[in-house]
């Protein structure tokens, strides 16, 4: 073993090291005492100790080791012995030693770090630089993380949830016991990433991928996804995660939460079902109802009665409603049921935003809706979806607007994407739920929206059909002032 390289001590060193070395204790190398030599002012404060009380006395009684267990390498005299014997410098990086506290009398819990440097008179260890650190505060710190983790972990496991914690840098896993039972195993089964990631169904994999990737530009990781047991049932699980990072901006680990919710989403697909079959249902009727509306309508075109005439036209224009809310329930079981199907193909938008405004001031002329097109934007997507879009953002803007107020619509062109947006001059929309107003089911609470109908299903299914043409959509509001609905679409055909 190669010795490390022993140190002289003249004055002026020793004099440089006490005044710069706020934690610094020398002591004489005389085992057994090992008796205290000087005490630079740091090391006073931090052990409360007085300089006269303990010049001369053994390190041992000034500071008794608490601890007769020769075996103990952290001890103060075992620490010592080495460094005297070897000639080394011995590091502890970290031990518990409690110190007097005269004000309350008792005893503080502290803990330390310190090193302890050889200083030899020829060929003899002489004197040992004991150097401390007080990093009470950080153990407390890493014990007070580590007690809330230890407590969050229990919590989602006393309510059904599993926990795992992923380190992305080793591919080091720790998975709580729900885990295995949630996918179908004993819980003191050991089962690897490939194992899991085997279990999901061949459709999902993608979705994990997906998720995985999207947590390094979000922090966040989410998703639903199918699972085969080992007895071949199907189940469904949802993973809810964060990123934690690293240095820099690397991804050091994810934490995250597992949930069986098999049971909800069977009630949510035969909800789906039910709410699919009633709509259709309810189509033939209403079907029927119209046309003998159109009909009577016809038969008295030449009719002097107003009060008639505006009767029928009131009849189709809430028939007209009724309609699109069923097409709107059957789009959204179609779309939670991965039904609902995107055909794109090339066309004019300007073309459809003009024909949705002709369609909208034939059936309604409360509002004045202004749109100037600048000749041909042609986009790749799917027509009738995308003018779905374009009639719910105006619908919307309709009914939260005053009556003759203008509503705008612009289309405009990027070297990337074709952006349409609607504009109208309504009540206008609180920031926070601005965030929300996409998601299914969602209305906005507020007295000035009160009487106004609806489910709130137009936004979100507006949402996922934007989302799956890639593009993207949202709102600017300004409560009291009007609100702007937008969406983009890229110019080029998806890969």
């Amino acid at each position: 073993m190669i010795r490390e390289q022993q140190h002289t001590l003249p004055d002026e060193i020793f004099k440089v090291i006490f005044e710069n070395s706020p934690g610094s204790l020398l002591v004489k190398a005389d085992a057994p005492w090992f008796t205290i030599m000087a005490a630079s002012d740091g090391y006073l404060k931090i052990t409360s100790s007085v300089r006269e009380n303990i010049l001369g006395r053994s390190f041992f009684e000034v500071f008794p080791d608490g601890n007769s267990n020769p075996d103990d390498v952290a001890s103060a005299r075992h620490v010592f012995t080495k460094v005297a014997e070897t000639g080394l410098k011995v590091d502890i990086p970290y031990y518990k030693y409690n110190v007097y506290n005269a004000n309350t009398q008792t005893y503080d819990v502290r803990f330390w770090s310190c090193s302890n440097i050889p200083f030899s008179c020829g060929n003899k260890v002489a004197y040992i630089l004991n150097v401390v650190v007080d990093i009470t505060a950080e153990v407390n710190a890493r014990q007070a993380a580590m007690e809330s983790e230890n407590r969050l972990r229990l919590a989602a496991e006393a309510t059904g949830f599993a926990t795992f914690d992923w380190d992305l840098n080793d591919e080091k896993r720790y998975c709580s016991p729900q885990l295995a039972e949630l996918l179908g195993y004993p819980a003191d089964t050991a089962l690897t990433s490939t194992d899991v990631f085997n279990m999901i169904h061949p459709d999902d994999k993608a979705t994990v991928v997906n998720a995985f990737n999207e947590a390094f530009k979000t922090g966040i990781y989410c998703y639903d996804v199918r699972i085969i047991w080992p007895d071949s049932s199907l189940h469904w699980i949802s993973i809810r995660g964060k990123q934690i990072p690293g240095e820099g901006k690397n991804c050091a680990r994810i934490l995250g939460t597992v949930l069986d919710i098999t049971e909800s989403k069977s009630d949510e697909i035969r909800k789906n079902d039910f709410i699919a079959m009633a709509s259709h249902e309810l189509k033939t009727p209403l079907t029927s109802i119209k046309s003998y509306i159109q009909i009577l309508a016809k038969k008295l075109v030449n009719t002097d009665d107003s009060f008639v005439i505006n009767a029928l036209s009131k009849a189709n224009l809430q028939i007209n409603k009724m309609t699109d809310l069923i097409h709107g329930f059957l789009d959204l079981s179609r779309l939670e049921s991965g039904k609902l199907p995107v055909k794109p193909e090339q066309f004019d938008i300007n073309e459809l935003i003009s024909d949705t405004v002709t369609e909208f001031t034939q059936a309604l002329n409360s509002h004045i809706i202004n749109f100037d097109s600048h000749g041909v934007l042609n986009v790749y997507a799917d027509r009738d979806k995308i003018g779905q879009v374009i009639s719910n953002f105006l619908s919307n803007a309709t009914k939260y607007s005053p009556r003759g107020s203008t509503i705008t619509i612009m289309s405009k062109t990027t070297d990337c994407d074709i952006s349409v947006s609607v504009t109208d001059l309504g009540v206008g929309i609180k920031l926070k739920d601005q965030k929300k107003l996409f998601q299914r089911f969602y209305r906005v609470d507020s007295d000035k929206t009160m009487t106004v109908s609806g489910f709130g299903i137009g936004l979100y299914l507006s949402s996922e059909i934007i989302q799956r043409h890639n593009g993207k959509i949202g709102v600017e509001s300004t409560e009291g002032e009007g609100s702007t609905f937008y969406f983009s679409l890229p110019v080029s055909p998806p890969l």
